[in-house]
């Protein structure tokens, strides 16, 4: 078969698909511009090469013969997949397999919501997501793209900064009810604590309402008590429930707020000196694919604003 698929015959049989598109040899010259009489005789060489008629040649028309038809229909799905194909990758268009984890907090309130946009704009890259706690390692080798939150500090291992988490305390409304005042941290005495046990990388139990307590100025307070949760999402549930004063992340707790399910009873807000990153092997970008979702992320964090503070 390779024998007859030479160069020439893959010219013959261009102009074979033009002549059986308009079943015209002048109308195919046209198109092709060329002869008239050069289309008849590529069309006859072709016959020659295959060994049987394409074409019944009627007093004022073009018939296909059956092996014409389905030539024809052979070769019109072939330059149609091939234009296809060429045209996808004139306008980047990429697909195969991207490996992405993420910290389960970031990937459900932040990631999961935008995802559909990644899937429009790259509908042919299959994204494969696994959520991982913060207390894994991120030297595994066994991603391609890391959402993480660290203080930006990864050995061995490339790092692009998103944005800076901030936290503050949230309650529910009904909380408040039959207690004293949630006016200033001392009334926190009054009320039970929820915790996240995985706040960030390297943090210990109670690290988050430490941190806010000792960054606002707030007098001592007891933390070793209340319920813990090894994941975000599950902390603002039980707020959202009334069984306490959680720490909020501003990145992830804005749809709560705005819907009134939550309330901040404190003003302040407290960087954590922590950030959300794309974390990757040096070298990781280089395929095209890889710089093609690491970018969109960018792109969507930055859209972010002024929600929360995207870093450059």
């Amino acid at each position: 078969m390779s024998r007859l698929l030479h160069a020439q015959t893959h010219a013959w049989l261009k102009v074979f698909a033009t002549s059986a598109r308009h079943l015209s040899f002048t109308r195919a010259a046209e198109e092709l511009h060329v002869t008239t009489g050069a289309v008849s005789q590529q069309i006859k060489q072709l016959e020659e090469r295959l060994g049987f008629k394409l074409f019944r040649r009627l007093p004022r028309q073009l018939e296909l013969t059956e092996e014409g038809r389905r030539l024809a229909a052979v070769v019109d799905e072939a330059y149609q997949a091939v234009g296809l194909e060429v045209r996808r990758l004139r306008s980047g268009v990429m697909s195969g397999v991207i490996r992405l984890r993420s910290v389960p907090s970031f990937l459900h309130k932040w990631l999961m919501p935008r995802l559909p946009r990644l899937q429009a704009r790259f509908p042919d890259i299959e994204l494969h997501v696994r959520a991982e706690d913060s207390s894994l390692s991120l030297r595994d080798g066994d991603f391609d793209l890391a959402l993480d939150l660290n203080d930006g500090h990864t050995p061995g291992l490339s790092i692009t900064p998103l944005m800076e988490e901030h936290i503050f305390p949230v309650c529910a409304p009904s909380l408040l009810r039959g207690r004293p005042p949630l006016r200033q941290p001392a009334d926190l005495a009054w009320y039970p604590l929820l915790h996240d046990v995985t706040a960030w990388r390297g943090s210990h139990e109670h690290a988050e309402w430490a941190h806010y307590l000792e960054a606002i100025d707030a007098p001592p307070l007891n933390l070793r008590r209340g319920y813990t949760f090894n994941r975000n999402h599950l902390t603002m549930e039980a707020a959202i429930a009334g069984m306490g004063v959680a720490i909020a992340r501003q990145t992830l707790i804005r749809g709560e707020l705005e819907s009134g399910a939550l309330i901040a009873p404190f003003a302040q807000r407290v960087a954590t000196g922590m950030r959300y990153g794309i974390v990757h092997a040096q070298g990781a970008l280089d395929d095209r694919r890889v710089a093609a979702v690491h970018d969109w992320i960018v792109e969507e964090a930055r859209r972010a604003l002024p929600a929360n503070r995207a870093l450059p």
